[in-house]
């Protein structure tokens, strides 16, 4: 069984400052933007965990292994940094999809997101250390099978993007409906998935769901720990299995330890 932390991190008033007092440069924008993701990144993932861009003035993050104080240093870093604040709500779950709606929830209870009296908002709970087990995250990595040979070599850029956009979306809709999971576009062709507990006829059956759909070919690498990164690093390792051996879905046995061990 999983017991998946999700947080969810979302820039204070941020649609209103955008404008204030006239419209800011778009350049400009996307620039804070970039930078504020890479520093939650870089700040979640010091602590292990993983964090995803979404629409970038939200983000979601797999926070296993810290707590509301390591939320909060997070949250106060950003608010020194940056013009703009973040409010962050977290939940746990089995189901990943159900761990981000009760975030969401709780959120959207404290003020709208462009409320300019809601600041920092830090909202939610935390999984308990005695609760931890070492297959809590599971996370998946998906990779296009020859993208480089049929696509990236062939075909123009754009139209390269268009199709594994459509291989992505595809993946990010039946993940979330049929297997209570969550997919993020990585970068590249890579696609990483936050996921309920599920099998290998699982994979198996999102991966001829897409290819079904969209045409579009995948295989995925899984692994499992207590936090995401050693989790996230043993599905990488998977996926090599899965180039190497021409395989569609792999699993990283036993349950991965935690990055520094």
């Amino acid at each position: 069984m999983t017991n998946t932390q999700v947080t969810l991190i979302q820039i204070d008033n941020y649609g209103p400052w955008t404008v204030t007092p006239t419209p800011r440069r778009e350049v400009d924008l996307q620039t804070l933007q970039s930078r504020l993701f890479a520093d939650v990144s870089q700040l979640v993932g010091n602590r292990q965990g993983y964090a995803f861009f979404g629409r970038f003035d939200n983000m979601i993050a797999v926070t296993n292994g810290l707590d509301v104080d390591d939320l909060a240093l997070v949250q106060e870093s950003l608010g020194n940094r940056y013009p703009v604040t973040a409010s962050m709500s977290v939940a746990v779950d089995s189901s990943p999809v159900a761990a981000l709606g009760r975030a969401s929830d709780r959120l959207q209870e404290a003020g709208s997101a462009q409320d300019e009296g809601r600041r920092e908002i830090l909202a939610g709970e935390t999984l308990a250390d005695a609760d931890r087990a070492d297959g809590d995250v599971q996370i998946a990595h998906f990779d296009v099978n020859d993208v480089t040979g049929e696509y990236t070599d062939e075909v123009n850029e754009f139209d390269t993007f268009i199709h594994i956009e459509q291989g992505y979306a595809e993946l990010m809709r039946y993940m979330r409906q049929a297997h209570e999971s969550l997919s993020f576009f990585v970068g590249g062709d890579n696609v990483i998935a936050v996921c309920s507990a599920m099998s290998e006829a699982d994979y198996r059956d999102a991966i001829d769901h897409v290819n079904d759909a969209v045409d579009v070919d995948l295989k995925v690498g899984v692994g499992r720990s207590s936090v995401a990164q050693a989790a996230g690093m043993a599905a990488k390792h998977a996926l090599e299995v899965c180039r190497e051996d021409g395989t569609a879905v792999e699993f990283a046995e036993p349950p991965a330890a935690t990055v520094e061990e």
